[in-house]
């Protein structure tokens, strides 16, 4: 019993030295991706870090390519459900979808004022409530 008790703590020893020898050599790589302690490097070392560079680069922006390719999806989604609304509400309020809108006469003639009849033509009544400009 006493020689399993050693056994299994001398493997605990072993394990944790090479998990220490496993968090320092991650720590070195982080370092040198971070661009620190590349004095010693050689030449080939240098090349293995732009590569993964690289390689992280080509992962990260598909990822930001794959996201703003689903939120343009997402809103183009959204546009269809407000338009959709847009036209239910249009209906339910009696009026022509928006994309079939006409002129009514009224702002037509007015468009054609000249300057001095609009300067003294001024409307001073104050209306409430939805507007009854003939639109069907």
């Amino acid at each position: 019993m006493f020689h399993n008790l050693f056994h299994d703590l001398q493997q605990l020893k072993e394990e944790t030295a090479n998990i220490a020898k496993k968090i320092e050599i991650l720590e070195i790589s982080k370092r040198k991706l971070l661009g620190q302690g590349i004095r010693s490097c050689s030449m080939n070392e240098l090349q293995e870090i732009d590569n993964q560079l690289e390689r992280s680069l080509k992962i990260i922006r598909a990822r930001k390519s794959q996201l703003f390719k689903e939120e343009i999806q997402r809103l183009k989604d959204r546009e269809i459900l407000l338009r959709e609304e847009n036209a239910r509400l249009s209906e339910k309020c009696g009026r022509v979808r928006p994309a079939t809108l006409e002129l009514p006469v009224e702002l037509t003639r007015a468009a054609q004022l000249t300057e001095k009849d609009k300067c003294s033509r001024v409307e001073t009544d104050l209306n409430i409530g939805i507007p009854n400009i003939g639109w069907s």
